[in-house]
């Protein structure tokens, strides 16, 4: 069994290799505001970060305060999101939100779990992604690649790692994490994810933690 020590130590290990190989990593939706950035996020809800920048520009430019997302027409919302799949129900949560945010924030989005959380539409991980990348607050994201990640790395209690346990994973990724790392850590392992520890088939040959790894199921590399 290995201690919080150990894990909190293997732990820095696997950020400062990950941080080699993705120097520049960064959350990938494109924002300029915290409103911006939330209203992304709730976008990209089974939708992949490339759509939704796509689909974000035009929304942008025509909403530019949650005052303005409150009062658009509902069908409105929904054509111009329409191709970020669930439409309807992220137009209902963006407007939801939005609302609360005129009418309770001053229109300004706040910037804590609590109140975040509180917003129609707005789980955990959203948040802690408005929190981690708009107000510089340290957060895990516990999006699907952290979640399969965490578990191969033995981070997260194998039979915790699944969608329904997402906030325990986070729980038992905040104790292992340090606080200034956490935000930068949760992109690493999103980056890590995408683009060599696939759900498939993943890279283990490839992969520079593999020695910090002890997932069971490792690849092999080809004769």
């Amino acid at each position: 069994m290995e201690s919080l020590a150990d894990r909190k130590k293997r732990v820095r290990k696997i950020i400062a290799k990950l941080g080699k190989q993705y120097p520049d990593v960064r959350c990938m939706l494109d924002f300029s505001t915290p409103l911006e950035l939330l209203v992304a996020t709730i976008l990209s809800a089974q939708c992949t970060d490339e759509r939704v920048n796509m689909t974000t520009p035009t929304l942008f430019r025509k909403y530019r305060t949650a005052k303005a997302y409150a009062g658009a027409p509902l069908e409105e919302l929904e054509g111009l999101i329409k191709s970020c799949g669930t439409f309807r129900n992220k137009a209902k949560a963006i407007k939801a939100a939005c609302t609360a945010i005129a009418e309770t924030h001053g229109g300004e989005v706040p910037g804590t779990m609590d109140e975040l959380h509180a917003l129609d539409g707005v789980g955990r991980k959203t948040a802690n992604v408005v929190l981690g990348n708009a107000f510089d607050v340290p957060s895990i994201i516990v999006d699907t690649h952290v979640l399969r990640l965490s578990g191969r790395l033995g981070l997260a209690k194998a039979h915790n790692v699944a969608k329904r346990y997402a906030d325990k994973i986070e729980q038992e990724l905040l104790e292992v994490v340090s606080p200034a790392a956490r935000t930068r850590f949760s992109h690493l392992l999103t980056w890590h994810g995408r683009r060599c520890c696939a759900a498939r088939k993943p890279r283990c040959p490839e992969c520079v933690i593999d020695s910090l790894c002890p997932y069971p199921e490792k690849t092999q590399a080809q004769p």
